[in-house]
């Protein structure tokens, strides 16, 4: 739904208010996210997590038709608390089912069913909305797929295995139960959090994240409605191809975990550095200029290459930070403790982006000019973690998975 731009309304502030509260909510609920696992279970922390998009959706429905605003904000608090455990549970999942060679395309194929829903929404976004040249907000029945998509959800996570059920070609047991006290669980997630390591990458995950109210206020402000509805799809597009073919790099195995690593993060930081130039020039004249761009009009495509470059971008940070963390965690329990704390730090970062990006003036130039400041602060702290990984961090996939093999065959393979 934010691939429309102001989740498809007609002016972001209302939006990016209701998605910074739901930013916050998450903050919380993903900290709490590996006691839940401890109770129900990663499958059942998961279906849980996907009951609150609905109503959220319902409320931009209403908004949209009726002029109804307490329903958004109701509707993103009850977001914000199932979603935490949501992305916590899924990225875990990603984390531990695939095997150590196929973690980068596993990613990739996971991110792919993220934007397989945007491309999905800018479809029928595309459909419903063509004829309209005009700035404003998309047809209110875009909303009513999205929310029968959505309540979907639950039950496509019953179709989910249990860790025990998967069966992997290196025979290795997945295991994601948590078995200490709930006290000791939170204890251990915030000794993780305050490791050197996770402080470092603070900043890369803020850089990355912070990104996606940028983008997104930035096609509601200077783009038609049938122009966001191309660029919600085409964005989605060009994200799962990016994002598959980095997956497919980390997988590359004739290349060093070292080379794979350094390599990702110094082209994926230097195109971000790239877009910020170009999005720089571009506010700056927008602010003064204040165009609507429709694909019929002069001027169009530099704005609309732009967008497609951060949402391409935005992806390929984002299976980045994945790769990274993954090789942070020391054991299973540990990364269902590091997803947490990596989608409660995105979540975060987040809210304070969508809370800014809810004043006018910083939704239209001075979002940019900070996400461009963090971009710079985010690259020496980041690489002091990525340079150790292959070296002095060894390979933490591999090594969590000889740990999970039995005693004979973990020798065998050692």
């Amino acid at each position: 739904m934010n691939s429309l731009g102001a989740g498809g309304e007609e002016k972001p502030y209302l939006v990016n208010g209701a998605n910074a509260l739901t930013f916050c909510l998450m903050v919380v609920s993903c900290a709490f996210s590996s006691v839940v696992v401890r109770s129900i279970g990663i499958k059942w922390t998961l279906i849980i997590g996907t009951m609150g998009y609905a109503p959220y959706a319902a409320g931009l429905y209403t908004n949209n038709r009726f002029g109804t605003e307490w329903l958004v904000l109701f509707g993103a608090a009850l977001c914000g608390i199932s979603a935490g455990i949501f992305w916590m549970a899924e990225a875990a999942i990603a984390l531990s089912y695939p095997e150590p060679y196929n973690q980068g395309r596993f990613l990739g194929f996971w991110l792919s069913f993220r934007v397989g829903g945007q491309i999905l929404g800018g479809a029928i976004n595309l459909g419903v909305n063509a004829r309209n040249g005009e700035a404003g907000k998309v047809s209110y029945h875009v909303y009513q797929a999205f929310i029968a998509l959505q309540a979907l959800g639950p039950f496509a996570g019953l179709l989910l295995n249990k860790p025990s059920q998967v069966q992997r070609k290196d025979n290795v047991r997945v295991d994601m139960s948590i078995t200490n006290s709930v006290r000791k669980e939170l204890f251990l997630t915030a000794k993780l959090f305050f490791s050197k390591d996770f402080l470092l990458i603070v900043p890369l995950i803020g850089q990355a994240v912070y990104t996606e109210a940028v983008m997104f206020t930035f096609e509601s402000l200077w783009m038609s409605v049938r122009a966001r509805a191309l660029g919600s799809f085409l964005s989605g597009i060009v994200a799962l191809v990016a994002g598959n073919i980095l997956g497919a790099f980390l997988d590359r195995n004739r290349l060093s975990l070292k080379t794979r690593a350094r390599t990702a993060f110094i082209t994926i930081l230097t195109l971000q550095g790239a877009w910020w130039v170009w999005a720089t020039v571009l506010v700056t004249q927008f602010q003064r200029t204040h165009p609507t761009y429709d694909w019929v009009d002069h001027g169009f495509g530099k704005a609309f290459a732009l967008f497609l470059f951060l949402v391409m971008n935005f992806q390929i940070n984002y299976l980045y930070l994945y790769f990274v963390v993954s090789n942070l965690a020391d054991s299973q329990a540990q990364v269902i403790r590091i997803a947490g704390l990596l989608r409660g730090t995105e979540s975060a970062w987040q809210a304070i982006s969508y809370g800014v990006n809810s004043v006018p003036i910083m939704a239209s130039v001075g979002d940019v000019y900070l996400n461009f400041g963090l971009w710079a602060v985010a690259i020496v702290p980041a690489w002091l973690v990525v340079r150790k990984i292959g070296s002095s961090l060894g390979d933490k996939k591999v090594e969590r998975e000889v740990e999970a093999l039995p005693a004979h065959t973990a020798e065998a393979k050692l």
